[in-house]
């Protein structure tokens, strides 16, 4: 994974350059957000991932997710976010509960 880290960020450092170097480019997103999730797990083990990314950060555990069973911390630059996500296993049920019925009802 160090790979992909070191591309992404060559990525980003790339587009900001060529995004600089050619101001007729339109940029006109409000917001740039680069989700991260972690690994599959528990509850408790993905919410131990956010506890410890959110350290790092030096941010907190948003509250305004958690009615939606995510477990989530953010840390914006101006437009830019940098988002971890845990979705729990309670919405993640509800997702796929939801989801079941893709492609079952025909509106014609």
């Amino acid at each position: 994974m160090p790979h992909d880290r070191t591309a992404l960020i060559t990525g980003l450092r790339a587009l900001a350059a060529f995004l600089e170097a050619n101001p007729e480019i339109p940029v006109t997103l409000p917001r740039v957000v680069l989700h991260q999730f972690p690994e599959h797990g528990t509850d408790a083990d993905m919410r131990a991932q956010v506890d410890k990314v959110a350290a790092l950060l030096g941010t907190e555990i948003d509250p305004h997710h958690s009615t939606y069973g995510h477990y989530s911390t953010r840390l914006d630059f101006g437009p830019v976010r940098y988002d971890y996500t845990a979705i729990l296993a309670a919405a993640r049920a509800r997702h796929a509960a939801d989801d079941s019925y893709r492609g079952s009802i025909d509106p014609a």
